[in-house]
This record gives C-alpha cells, sequence and structure tokens, in this order.
C-alpha cells in the first residue's frame, strides 16, 4: 500500500486513517474473493491501494478433480491405463499443450464420434494454445474407437486424445 498524499490541508488523525485504511483493503478483500480476480487496484483521493492474492500451482488442478474424487487405489490403475493407451499403436498424440475441445464451436455438432469413420487428414478434434485453434488431423484412416479426452480439458504434450483402428 502507497500514500501519496495531493492536499496537505485535509489531514486526519492517525488512528482515522488506519482505521479507514483497513477497511478499504477488507472491502477489497472481499471483492477479490467473490469476484475470483487476482489482483484489484484503485487510487482514491491520494491513496493507492493494490490487493492480490497469489494463484499457486493449485490453480491448475482443474484436470486432477477427477483423480482426487476416486479413491487412491483406483489412482494407480488409472495412471496405468493411460500410459498403456499412450502405447496403443492406433493412439493419437496431443502434439501440443492446450485446451481440447471436439466441436468448432460451442454448441456445434463435434468433429468426430466413438464410431466414427475417419479418413487421414480429417480434423479430429481442436487444441487451444496460446489463444490460437489448431486443428488435429487424422494420421491415418479408420474407425474411432475411444475418445480420451473431454470437450474443454487441458491436455499436456504426448497425451494420447483418440484411438482409430
Amino acid at each position: 500500500m502507497a500514500r501519496q498524499p495531493d492536499d496537505k490541508s485535509a489531514v486526519k488523525s492517525k488512528s482515522d486513517s488506519k482505521s479507514d485504511d483497513s477497511a478499504l483493503i477488507r472491502e477489497l478483500a472481499l471483492l477479490l474473493a467473490e469476484t475470483n480476480l487476482t489482483e484489484i487496484e484503485i487510487e482514491r483521493a491520494g491513496l493507492r491501494v493494490r490487493v492480490a492474492r497469489n494463484i499457486s500451482i493449485a490453480a491448475s488442478v482443474p484436470a486432477a478433480v477427477h483423480a482426487v474424487a476416486a479413491p487412491a487405489v483406483v489412482a494407480a490403475p488409472a495412471v496405468a491405463a493411460a500410459t498403456d493407451l499412450a502405447k496403443h499403436p492406433g493412439a493419437v498424440p496431443s502434439p501440443m499443450v492446450g485446451t481440447a475441445y471436439w466441436a468448432p464451436e460451442p454448441g456445434a455438432k463435434p468433429f468426430i464420434e466413438v464410431g466414427s469413420k475417419v479418413s487421414a487428414g480429417q480434423t479430429l478434434l481442436i487444441i487451444e494454445a496460446m489463444k490460437t485453434m489448431n486443428q488435429i488431423p487424422s494420421p491415418r484412416a479408420g474407425t474411432v474407437t475411444q475418445i480420451l479426452v473431454e470437450d474443454g480439458q487441458p491436455v499436456e504434450f504426448g497425451e494420447p486424445l483418440v484411438i482409430i483402428e
């Protein structure tokens, strides 16, 4: 918090000023929590206040939320199954880190469904990376037997997206 007095004639007592500042900071902190913003900065009557919260690794946990809900005993086979699928000869790996989408826009028909016949070069899904929509083409012709990612799910480089047989 930085105090920059504009008008020296309007000087309050120190105790009034501290309680006003504390109330303002508390109000901004509540607003920060209610709106899920990471920081707020205001300047009013010569007083500049910036309230920010630290966003830690926990912010990137939405992909792991499903694993947290399941018992820990089930998580080990799920990891083994994911690595097995990555080695599947029909697996199509993600060429980049981003967010996978099944359709060209919200509410539109998905590019593929389980059981769909695809040809080489046909768009399977889109991965958004750095505000750019990247079409992921099918590397070969075949039938989609599994779609391994949810619509809107974050994906990692090399993560299996689809199984085509």
